[in-house]
């Protein structure tokens, strides 16, 4: 009887599937394959533990389904694609822009991820660059370029790369996006105040201000923890050139917080718990993708040496250090909050702190590029984390000073190796005195942020958790139109019910 009532519950999924006009063709394929893949059991045995707390909410895998047949997030070689071409794909190494530029998208057409997109799309100035000749001719084929990824990588959780140096490409790319107002790319600029101009700074932080494109990651810091090249892919995850990431899993340490007596219970009993549960899972996911599915065995993207088992690693998420603390705190009977009172921000670095031991002394059989341990990784957001912020973010609602954020963002900020940043939107003065804006970036990178991203309070565009999407699409979805790129349903809730438009917006004087 059982079977028979999971039958017809998963006959029901399916035709919600297949009937919902608001989505694509597209969209529909990959919402039917992960129900397919879901009727599998987590790879983890009959481990009550982990099922309990997923059950509270406590675990969340961000709907990687139940038996990964890909790597979460992948990083191809595309310098050694441009070197050496592709036998598989039958390329040979581009010898002007054209074949540059149709070398990659047919490459990226093949590799795959969670979202069924690639969501690294590498050093694009860098890869561009060389073949350059003519400046309005290469003007508008990598406008087209831009423009054929937006209409095709239908997820804007695509992510492409330019600096730290100005280039002829990059300078192109940027005044290319804020034309074109798309979502996809989402680009960052690996910004080092030693590298890169103050002109092209001030270029991407003018851009940003229109388009909410490109965000600046803190490139000396990353450079230096992956020791050489790296890439931010997705949102904004740090990852090895060559590998990626073979999964990413969190926890809501709110939850965890929810489910706990006391501070003592919190650190002693839950906490411990929590960690190691989601260590199994991510070990028992990790076990299942390399040993019983054929990716690391048969793709050409391995045969060929575009990417390498040993260079991926596994992404330990965090959300909702906001409400964890000022749970404790209020079981305490304290009024401390986080953000604004040392105390608060103090037991925050004091969870960190365990959780980065605990997770550290954990050893996983893969992962050798990091050591076979996990790097911690700060997440952005999912569907269901209504009463949770956003990674180590302040909650929205009690927003603080500008100056007094950067500073405490500065203290978690390097925790976390593979990605956490902050977004700020700028009100309309900002465009006009871009400086001010990079010297807020710039004094932020000081303090020990990894990661920040502007956008302006009037834009369309603008960033959700760590993705675009615009507002004017949200409104065509809610009326039941088909939106192209599926990262608006994802952006809905956000935007709708956790108050991303109530950001506090800052002006250049902070």
């Amino acid at each position: 009887m059982k079977i028979y009532q999971k039958h017809e519950e998963t006959r029901e999924d399916v035709l919600q599937i297949i009937q919902n006009p608001s989505l694509t063709y597209e969209q529909q394929t990959f919402a039917l394959a992960k129900l397919a893949e879901n009727q599998l059991p987590l790879p983890v045995g009959e481990d009550e533990t982990i099922l309990e707390l997923f059950e509270k909410g406590i675990i969340c895998d961000l709907d990687e389904g139940h038996a990964p047949y890909a790597p979460r997030y992948i990083l191809p070689d595309y310098d050694k694609l441009f070197r050496e071409g592709s036998k598989f794909l039958r390329l040979d190494p581009p010898k002007n822009l054209l074949e540059a530029i149709q070398t990659l998208q047919i490459f990226y057409h093949h590799v795959p991820s969670i979202t069924r997109f690639p969501v690294y799309l590498g050093r694009i100035d860098r890869l561009l660059d060389p073949f350059i000749e003519d400046r309005e001719v290469a003007r508008e084929q990598i406008k087209w370029f831009l423009i054929h990824l937006d209409r095709t990588i239908n997820d804007s959780f695509s992510h492409g790369n330019v600096g730290p140096e100005s280039t002829v490409a990059g300078e192109l790319i940027i005044d290319l996006i804020q034309e074109l107002q798309n979502v996809t790319p989402n680009l960052t600029i690996l910004y080092d105040k030693e590298k890169t101009s103050d002109d092209f700074a001030l270029s991407c932080v003018a851009s940003s201000l229109v388009c909410a494109n490109p965000a600046f990651a803190n490139d000396k810091i990353f450079r230096r923890d992956f020791k050489g090249d790296y890439g931010i892919a997705s949102c904004y995850n740090g990852l090895p050139i060559g590998g990626g990431a073979f999964t990413l899993s969190r926890l809501r340490l709110n939850k965890i917080a929810g489910e706990s007596s006391s501070r003592a219970d919190f650190f002693d009993r839950l906490l411990p718990l929590s960690i190691d549960a989601l260590l199994r899972l991510m070990e028992g996911k990790i076990k299942f993708l390399v040993e019983e599915t054929p990716f690391f065995k048969s793709s050409f993207l391995v045969k060929e040496g575009f990417v390498d088992l040993d260079r991926f690693v596994g992404l330990f998420g965090l959300v909702g250090m906001d409400e964890a603390v000022d749970t404790l705190m209020t079981v305490e009977g304290l009024d401390l909050v986080y953000g604004r009172d040392s105390e608060a921000n103090a037991l925050a670095l004091a969870i960190l702190d365990v959780i980065q031991k605990r997770v550290g002394e954990f050893r996983s059989k893969y992962g050798k590029i990091w050591n076979h341990r996990f790097l911690l990784h700060s997440q952005v957001g999912a569907a269901g984390d209504e009463g949770t912020t956003a990674g180590m973010r302040v909650a929205i609602d009690k927003d603080i000073p500008l100056y007094d954020h950067l500073r405490q963002a500065g203290q978690v900020h390097p925790y976390f190796p593979s990605g956490i940043g902050d977004h700020f939107p700028f009100d309309y003065t900002a465009k006009a005195n871009p400086q001010a804006v990079l010297d807020i970036f710039n004094g932020g990178f000081e303090s020990g942020m990894r990661y920040i991203s502007a956008y302006s309070e009037d834009g369309d565009i603008i960033r959700v958790t760590g993705y675009l999407v615009k507002k004017s699409d949200l409104e065509k979805f809610n009326q039941g139109e088909q939106i192209s790129y599926d990262t608006i349903q994802y952006a809905k809730d956000p935007l709708e019910k956790h108050g991303i438009l109530n950001r506090k917006v800052v002006g250049v004087d902070g």
